[in-house]
């Protein structure tokens, strides 16, 4: 909750609303509810709050709800009539990317494992992969876009799905010369993330598409346009589990296992 608020415009102002934010950190599969402490962050970072969600439900939209965004809408341009394949469609990043290519009008089509197929196609994927039972690389094929969660061998098989022209963007793989001039970071980092993803973009480049990571900015403005989709009732946040603070070493190893159906969150007080 926004307690106290700075010079800023009058829509900004009202201290009663409640908002919701994300900063600069790594995707830990946990989300957690502040209630009663108190931080600075950018009124740029944050935005009110989506009226049909409850705090515990907001707080496991923004890191999600961000990567989903800036990788199919930011970076990739996603179009109605597009494929994408998204993989870990159960995850926290997969189960909110499902919905939102749906709503940008794609053809979706997932991996996940055989409990979890029919629960992804709920969601709005349109093919649903069983990687236990098949190989999505050998099913797959002329896609536009692949939204890549796993990293490794799942990364370089994911380039045959593409189309000469198609791309990969990667929250898992490794980062690329453009992230770290973007990122603004000095010479020998840029070159050293030129060199540790040589061998991706190499082989991105043989077949015709391009490779690019992805690391997730802070954006309110973005947060304000995802709240309207939600509140429309397009998009609905997934919780497997929603723990007391006590609790989260065990919500960690839960994560760890990789077995959580979205986001697990962690409440504080």
């Amino acid at each position: 909750m926004v307690v106290e608020a700075g010079r800023t415009s009058a829509q900004h102002r009202n201290s009663c609303n409640r908002a919701r934010g994300w900063r600069r950190t790594c995707d830990s599969g946990l989300a957690t509810t502040f209630r009663n402490s108190r931080r600075r962050i950018s009124i740029k970072d944050v935005a009110i709050k989506p009226r049909e969600l409850t705090m515990e439900e907001a707080a496991s939209v923004p890191l999600v709800g961000l990567t989903a965004w800036q990788a199919l809408i930011e970076k990739a341009n996603l179009q109605a009539g597009q494929k994408v394949l998204i993989h870990a469609g159960s995850g926290g990043v997969g189960t909110f990317a499902i919905q939102l290519a749906k709503h940008l009008g794609a053809t979706v089509a997932t991996t996940t494992s055989t409990a979890n197929a029919d629960w992804v196609e709920r969601l709005g994927a349109d093919v649903v992969i069983d990687y236990k039972k098949d190989d999505f690389a050998e099913i797959l094929h002329d896609y536009d876009l692949v939204l890549d969660t796993l990293g490794g061998e799942t990364l370089k098989r994911s380039l045959r799905v593409l189309k000469p022209g198609g791309q990969i963007i990667s929250i898992s793989g490794p980062p690329d010369p453009r992230f770290a001039k973007e990122a603004g970071l000095n010479w020998i980092v840029q070159q050293v993330m030129r060199l540790l993803s040589f061998r991706i973009r190499r082989a991105a480049k043989r077949r015709k598409v391009t490779y690019s990571f992805l690391f997730t900015k802070s954006s309110g403005d973005q947060l304000r346009q995802l709240a309207s989709i939600i509140d429309a009732g397009t998009i609905r946040p997934v919780i497997d589990q929603i723990l007391p603070l006590e609790s989260t070493k065990d919500a960690l190893t839960y994560v760890e296992q990789g077995r959580a159906k979205g986001k697990v969150v962690v409440k504080i007080g």
